[in-house]
């Protein structure tokens, strides 16, 4: 499936891109993970947090939307 991913803060720096449609043929989150760092191998260094559909997902999360971001670290205030 074709996914559209959106990166932000220190993450798109990382990717050099604020947004890439993908090819993806895995289930879980982490198995998008796991395609991103071999893609991107300093992104295993960052801290972030995966969205699906503007919710924020776990590992475990099942890929059944096409709206995934990568969200850096934020503080609330």
């Amino acid at each position: 499936m074709l996914i559209t991913i959106k990166y932000f803060g220190q993450i798109a720096e990382v990717t050099q891109k604020e947004e890439e449609s993908l090819e993806f043929s895995g289930a879980l989150v982490s198995e998008l993970i796991e395609q991103l760092y071999e893609k991107y191998t300093l992104l295993k260094n960052k801290d972030f947090k995966v969205a699906q559909n503007q919710e924020l997902a776990t590992l475990e999360t099942l890929i059944s939307g096409n709206d995934i971001a990568l969200l850096p670290p934020f503080a609330g205030g």
